[in-house]
């Protein structure tokens, strides 16, 4: 049996980490050849602690890496076999884990050690050593919570301020937040640099983005989603899939599969 292409693992992150991590992955790929990718841009950072042979992301050849939000597709090429851990991050997790503001890491991809020093090292070290996938998810989410929960401590109105976001999918108007919260327009937009790495204009692209991904690739008609998801149109879905995902809605929706003729 063939063991090229991609193989992972995913575990559901604990009570104490959720807030900070959507996703932990144990992943292991090798497709013979080069592969290149465009990833989507998405409201959360990913954090890849691997090790094996480097890839090429954001024009640079990076092995444990990671990033802030974007508001762009992001092209990686895998070049060799490697494995690791994949983890998505909320803003709020990487701005904790990483202590810097999340507007300096935006469209980004930095190796990890650039950001996080020596520790860096060790959890790859250590996760290397690792065989037990399971045995490795575990590992991660013991020492990211612990780096995590002792980074600084934020507010509760931006993670307030996010779920609002996230909850309408992107259609809550900014003027709305920021007169829930109490502040002007120009502190909302600042704090959202500081915490999320976008303004919260761009910052509700990426998730109406998100949303019409989920959608279409449940099976509602792309007319439907435009709508339902608050684009212009048609044309202004198109537009905003290339810019942020390098796709189209008709490539994401799943196409019907053609009737089988009777021999």
């Amino acid at each position: 049996m063939s063991t090229l292409g991609l193989a992972m693992v995913e575990a559901a992150p604990s009570a104490a980490l959720r807030p900070y991590v959507t996703r932990l992955c144990a992943y292991r790929e090798d497709y013979g050849s080069p592969v290149t990718r465009s990833e989507m841009a998405m409201p959360g950072a990913v954090l890849i602690l691997a090790f094996g042979a480097p890839m090429e992301a954001g024009g640079q050849r990076v092995t444990a890496f990671s990033g802030g939000l974007g508001d762009r597709f992001t092209v990686t090429r895998t070049v060799g076999p490697c494995e690791g851990v994949e983890v998505v991050l909320t803003p709020f997790g990487a701005r904790r884990l990483y202590d810097v503001p999340m507007r300096h890491l935006t469209n980004l991809v930095v190796p990890v050690g650039d950001l996080l020093g020596p520790w860096a090292d060790m959890v790859v070290d250590r996760l290397a050593s690792t065989l037990s996938w399971r045995d490795r998810l575990t590992l991660t989410e013991r020492i990211l919570t612990e780096r995590i929960l002792s980074g600084p401590s934020l507010g509760p109105e931006l993670p307030w301020a996010w779920a609002r976001l996230l909850e309408s999918g992107g259609r809550l108007g900014v003027s709305s937040l920021a007169e829930s919260l109490g502040w002007s327009h120009r502190h909302l937009v600042a704090r959202f640099q500081d915490q999320i790495g976008l303004p919260p204009k761009t910052a509700s692209r990426v998730i109406r983005f998100s949303r019409a991904m989920r959608l279409l690739r449940s099976g509602d008609s792309i007319a439907r989603v435009a709508a339902d998801c608050g684009f212009y149109d048609q044309a202004h879905m198109n537009r905003e899939f290339r810019v942020l995902g390098d796709t189209t809605p008709g490539q994401i929706r799943p196409r019907p599969e053609e009737p089988q003729r009777a021999s």
